[in-house]
């Protein structure tokens, strides 16, 4: 079972992660928030966008938006390793 492992936000609505697997990430928040719904409207500020962490290898924010980490990990533009 694939899980976030760690998440950064160095800003621009992309989040960078690291999986269970070894693979590191981009995910890019602004195709998220192309959809509707009252727990994507808080994220529309940047600010609050930023505030992402990782709980129980999930993507998460303050107002309880989880992200499914497979599905993130589907969806991830594949960085290189530092």
């Amino acid at each position: 079972m694939i899980k976030v492992i760690a998440a950064h936000y160095p800003g621009n609505f992309r989040v960078t992660l690291e999986f269970s697997d070894g693979i590191i990430g981009e995910f890019d928040g602004r195709t998220l928030l192309q959809r509707r719904g009252s727990l994507l409207e808080p994220l529309r500020d940047e600010a609050y966008f930023g505030r992402c962490f990782v709980d129980t290898g999930a993507l998460c924010w303050p107002n309880g938006l989880e992200l499914a980490p497979a599905r993130l990990r589907e969806s991830v533009r594949l960085l290189e390793p530092a």
